[in-house]
């Protein structure tokens, strides 16, 4: 399975990429409410990874007309070489498929992009490994063999889980195995990684390879942060804030349907994109639909805590610069009231 997020290091390619480059003027959208006589305004949607069960609320969106009711013609489409967050903030594309992590690499490096929504509440990730490893809490990582992107963010995450439970992070040893299969890769050649339980763990069950999890949030309420998140550009925000609000207001329509008919969505998913697993969706659509909205009032809303507490936990662990801007990286107002 292709992992489902950038990593920090892919995250710092693109900050470099976009190094003294201004956004660019995206195709004209009309700056008002759309009408049934405007023509659509098209505009472009960048995934971070491959379609997946995060995606889910924007391709019923589209199949359901939600976006075409706001006057959207919309083309979802992959990211490119540099990422979705550097296609976001150089205008060619409008709107994103993003996490917090970038995000707030980005801003920290002057790069304008912002957080529009949070496609998922809380933190599902987390190392997993094989039942039979025996590997349940992070005192268990030592003596073992971790596989990875070769990110920093990845060796901090182990650091921080370790050092807050007695446990030495000099035993682990990190090697980088790309974008190896995971259920290969803990057969041969690693002992654990980190996964989206949402996909990965979903993917387990099914294929009767039990695993254990060690997710984030149950050693750290710094790490709970926010991924995936929407996000757009300050210019858009600034020269369209009415396509900002069309565009969440078909969004989050498209994620409320997936979170009261998972069935349905996974089924739109799975049309859309025939070549995923119509098992592996539809499993993993039931597990993440009622993730989405969770326990927050709608679905969409982000906190200004969950952004700075993993910005701190950032700094603390050398992985940022200076210190985040919390309000500029991300906001609620383009969310629908009722959502």
């Amino acid at each position: 399975m292709k992992r489902l997020y950038r990593t920090t290091a892919i995250a710092a390619a693109f900050l470099v990429a976009l190094s003294g480059c201004g956004a660019k003027e995206s195709q004209p959208t009309p700056g008002t409410t759309p009408s049934a006589a405007a023509p659509a305004t098209n505009i472009k949607i960048v995934l971070d990874w491959t379609p997946n069960t995060n995606h889910t609320g924007l391709y019923v969106a589209q199949a359901k007309g939600y976006f075409a009711e706001q006057g959207l013609n919309v083309d979802i489409i992959q990211p490119g070489a540099g990422g979705a967050d550097a296609m976001v903030a150089s205008g060619a594309a409008e709107f994103g498929v993003s996490n917090q992590e970038g995000i707030t690499l980005a801003r920290t490096a002057q790069v304008p992009i912002v957080s529009i929504a949070a496609v998922i509440q809380h933190n599902t990730s987390g190392f997993a490994s094989p039942q039979a490893k025996n590997i349940t809490k992070p005192k268990d990582f030592e003596g073992k063999v971790y596989g990875g992107w070769g990110s920093p963010n990845e060796n901090a995450m182990i650091e921080s889980l370790m050092k807050n439970n007695q446990a030495d992070p000099s035993k682990v040893k990190i090697v980088n195995i790309g974008e190896a299969d995971f259920f290969t890769a803990v057969k041969r050649d690693i002992d654990f990684a980190w996964i989206y339980y949402g996909w990965t763990g979903i993917e387990s069950e099914l294929r009767k390879e039990p695993i254990n999890m060690v997710y984030l949030t149950e050693y750290s309420k710094q790490l709970d942060f926010y991924t995936p998140v929407l996000a757009t550009s300050e210019k858009i925000i600034g020269d369209k804030p009415e396509l900002v609000k069309s565009f969440l207001a078909a969004a989050s329509k498209g994620y409320q349907f997936a979170i009261d008919q998972p069935e349905e969505a996974a089924a739109v998913l799975s049309e859309a994109v025939p070549e995923l697993d119509k098992n592996l969706v539809l499993a993993s659509q039931k597990w993440l639909s009622p993730k989405y909205k969770d326990d927050a009032p709608r679905w969409g809303e982000q906190k200004k805590e969950v952004w700075e507490n993993y910005a701190k936990w950032m700094q603390d662990y050398n992985l940022l610069e200076k210190a985040l801007d919390a309000d500029k990286a991300y906001t609620n107002q383009f969310l629908p009231s009722g959502s």
